[in-house]
């Protein structure tokens, strides 16, 4: 038996952006330029590597957590695709090994970590909730560590006020960025109080493994109160500056994509609610959306006196 939906039932989370629709047949053309051997035909999560100890968080959520599977096979990640099953499809050529990350700008000792520097901080599982800008949701076992820590070690200036990131480009593996939908390298940004806040995470793995290449292996970013899009990936480099970064995202479509990006159900998206969201695996956007995604206890002291209406 087929089930065949009525238009009218299809989910506004299930749309592709208008912008990225445009060149949807760029780059499918760019895409099957490059099935000659530099795409794996149905790339598996790189799984299998343990990650060295780790203990749990007392910032860890109860909720019932998705699967590996789940985790894994639905992403944004366009440097591999616009399809929420593109990166698994089309990751497992990226090279993670060897990887580094330069942290600069208005620090006072800059550092370039090599990934087995990163995962010599003391590790923590984090069970965080993670709601996309598409209204959907899943909650994530992270492993990873407070991206302050490496921030206390450059020691930031007093002119520091944001943290801009700065992800991978590598053409041979990835065939997005040979699209112009985005100005690659993908940049994001957070405020320096919320760069520092406890929450934030630099995340090297999943279920206690590490990162599949689909989620933003080898390290990523991870803001709990934040949309999904708010998560770089693959990050090469960090950048403490003074003028508030643009984000790709903001470069792309500002009308749609503000840098704070909070999780917030009364700022409605101007082409979907905001109001409610799709657990996966469901297929109904039936839970009420909280503000700041069920963080508010720990975040909302950083945006008191703002218009989140206006800096959303």
């Amino acid at each position: 038996m087929v089930l065949i939906r009525r238009p009218s039932a299809i989910l506004p989370s299930e749309i592709t952006p208008r912008e990225i629709y445009r060149k949807r047949r760029e780059f499918m053309t760019a895409a099957a330029a490059m099935a000659g051997g530099l795409l794996l035909p149905e790339a598996q999560a790189q799984t299998g590597t343990k990650l060295p100890a780790f203990k749990p968080s007392s910032y860890s959520t109860n909720e019932k957590q998705n699967t590996l599977k789940q985790i894994t096979s639905y992403n944004n990640y366009y440097e591999f695709g616009v399809d929420k099953e593109d990166p698994e499809r089309n990751a497992g050529k990226l090279r993670t090994r060897p990887w580094t990350i330069t942290v600069k700008g208005e620090v006072k000792k800059p550092r370039t970590y090599a990934i087995d520097d990163l995962l010599k901080f003391p590790l923590e599982e984090r069970i965080y909730r993670l709601r996309c800008v598409e209204a959907w949701s899943m909650v994530i076992p992270w492993v990873g560590f407070e991206l302050n820590r490496i921030l206390r070690d450059v020691e930031p200036t007093s002119k520091a006020k944001f943290v801009e990131f700065i992800t991978a480009v590598q053409p041979d593996t990835m065939p997005g960025v040979r699209l112009p939908f985005l100005d690659w390298p993908y940049t994001e940004g957070l405020r320096i109080d919320e760069a520092t806040h406890p929450l934030t995470l630099l995340a090297v793995g999943l279920y206690g493994e590490v990162l599949p290449n689909q989620n933003g292996a080898p390290v990523r970013l991870v803001v709990p109160w934040k949309y999904g899009f708010k998560s770089a990936k693959s990050i090469v480099e960090i950048r403490l500056v003074e003028n508030q970064p643009k984000t790709a995202w903001e470069k792309a479509n500002a009308n749609e994509y503000g840098f704070y990006s909070n999780v917030n159900p009364e700022v409605d998206h101007p082409r979907w609610s905001q109001k409610s969201e799709r657990r996966l695996p469901g297929f109904f956007a039936n839970r009420r959306t909280e503000m700041f995604n069920g963080y508010g206890d720990q975040v909302a002291s950083l945006y008191t006196g703002m218009n989140l209406n206006r800096y959303f």
